[in-house]
């Protein structure tokens, strides 16, 4: 976590994946993969609507074991497969708006995912978010071994 000039936070989350970035972003942007993904914390499942396009926007049910969480955003930055920058906020209070990039890196076969949330208002509110991310990654790794047997490693 750091913190910004703004007086802001940010999280950057890595990961490198053994499967071709055009693998790596089509999976990212999957409606129905993200349902198996898309699952922080209790989550235990997820339904996604994606228009992926600048100015498209999205919405996402992340339903965990005693509510659901809804999240919205509109994509700012739409450049396949390398790169996407979008909004992100809670239904219920669409004015505490965040941005998330999401990048690609090509390193032959592999692909270097890269995932920084910035603008939390709080600390402790980027930590929550650091650590729902890292498990979303871990478990993003899990679905794309099991579509692309070589994209285990990580």
């Amino acid at each position: 976590m750091e913190s910004s000039s703004d007086g802001t936070f940010r999280i950057v989350v890595r990961r490198r994946l053994q499967a071709p970035r055009e693998v790596v972003y089509g999976a990212w942007i999957d409606p129905e993969g993200i349902s198996e993904w898309m699952r922080p914390g209790d989550a235990i499942s997820a339904e996604a609507t994606l228009d992926v396009r600048v100015g498209g926007s999205y919405r996402i049910v992340i339903k965990g074991k005693d509510r659901d969480h809804v999240q919205i955003g509109t994509y700012q930055v739409v450049d396949p497969p390398s790169k996407l920058v979008f909004t992100w906020s809670a239904a219920e209070k669409p004015e505490e708006l965040s941005l998330v990039t999401v990048e690609f890196f090509a390193h032959g076969d592999e692909t270097e995912l890269v995932l920084t949330h910035e603008r939390f208002p709080l600390a402790d509110m980027a930590q929550r978010y650091e650590n729902g991310w890292g498990t979303i990654a871990r478990k993003f790794a899990v679905y794309l071994s099991r579509r692309n047997p070589k994209a285990a490693k990580s």
